[in-house]
């Protein structure tokens, strides 16, 4: 039935996000056909905006985990070489091409676009492509704080810069559960990833940004929000951990950076009274909301992601901790400067 529910969502909203697209000006889109939270997907819905500006108002994120690690293998390879090619590009193409249903990727598709790009330009290629520039912003505000140049250790170096939620040799699994029905309070889809781990596990900022939500919500408990330094990308960290949820000195307009130790698994939540264990399983919310006007910021037109191949692709970059044997907290092990 959760997979039933699941594929409905998905077809329904990209016919919906398509012929709104053909209508409207470059860049616009369909309102979001899920009810939407307020501060991540365990919270109650909020008023909708009706202020009908041109900016994107829905976007459905399926790109799969194996074009994603493609994609950005492709990028980092060309960028050792002197070059720019872009993981952005190639999958917006792709998208393009697939009318967003990742589905239907194909490993020798993406090899022929790099191909192309050997004697023709960008815009050459795409100029034809009705949608093109639509997925081109939209996965651009997915995933433009995950890959790009730093330092480690004085050495300069290029690939990913995000982190998996979940901190190095800790141990964590899950499901692409986006979309499954979540009933307390009022019905309604999940709109995030359920990573189950050990009460304790240390949770990671998988970007850089800055601390707008702490502290108690009755439907995500102990939570985290972390907002991107480009105010695109919000980060939700939820059910964190009772008595103890978050790394010491977090506060809120605090600046984090990508692969700080923030706070602590845990099962807190769904009650309204402070510091309540009643997740019956231990684990981390973790979800991810676009935004590109702050009226979406908290409204019935929330954007919602499915991260589950993010995650996946994040864990090839876990941030390595050590714990403090007197004051029993972790902090990363290794720091890295991220350049802008």
């Amino acid at each position: 039935m959760v997979t039933d529910r699941k594929t409905w969502l998905k077809k329904t909203a990209l016919v919906l996000a398509l012929a709104a697209a053909a209508l409207l000006a470059p860049f616009a889109s369909v309102v979001k056909t899920v009810p939407a939270q307020t501060n991540g997907v365990d919270s109650a819905p909020a008023s909708s905006s009706s202020d009908q500006k041109d900016f994107i108002k829905y976007v459905e994120f399926n790109v799969s985990y194996l074009a994603l690690k493609k994609a950005m293998n492709l990028d980092i390879e060309s960028h050792k070489n002197g070059g720019d090619l872009s993981w952005i590009d190639l999958l917006a193409y792709l998208g393009a091409k697939y009318g967003g249903n990742f589905d239907r990727y194909k490993s020798a598709d993406m090899d022929a676009f790099v191909k192309q790009l050997q004697t023709k330009s960008l815009a050459e290629i795409t100029g034809g492509m009705k949608h093109f520039s639509y997925y081109r912003q939209a996965y651009s505000a997915v995933l433009s704080g995950l890959l790009g140049r730093y330092k480690e250790n004085g050495q300069e170096k290029y690939g990913l810069i995000g982190f998996s939620p979940i901190a190095k040799s800790f141990p964590y699994s899950g499901s692409d559960d986006f979309g499954a029905k979540r009933t307390y309070g009022y019905t309604r889809p999940h709109l995030g990833h359920d990573m189950m781990a050990a009460t304790g596990t240390p949770v990671i900022a998988v970007e850089s940004g800055i601390v707008e939500a702490l502290g108690w919500n009755q439907y995500g408990g102990w939570r985290i929000g972390i907002r991107s330094f480009d105010s695109k990308r919000y980060y939700y960290y939820a059910h964190l951990r009772q008595n103890r949820p978050y790394a010491a000195g977090l506060c809120l307009g605090k600046t984090v950076k990508a692969g700080d130790v923030i706070g602590y698994v845990g099962r807190t939540g769904y009650s309204a009274r402070e510091n309540v264990n009643n997740i019956e399983v231990s684990h981390l919310h973790f979800g991810l909301q676009l935004i590109f006007d702050e009226s979406e910021k908290e409204s019935t037109n929330e954007i919602w992601v499915d991260v589950y191949p993010l995650t996946q692709l994040l864990r090839q970059n876990q941030s390595e901790v050590v714990r403090n044997a007197e004051t029993k907290e972790y902090t990363r092990a290794r720091d890295i400067e991220i350049e802008d």
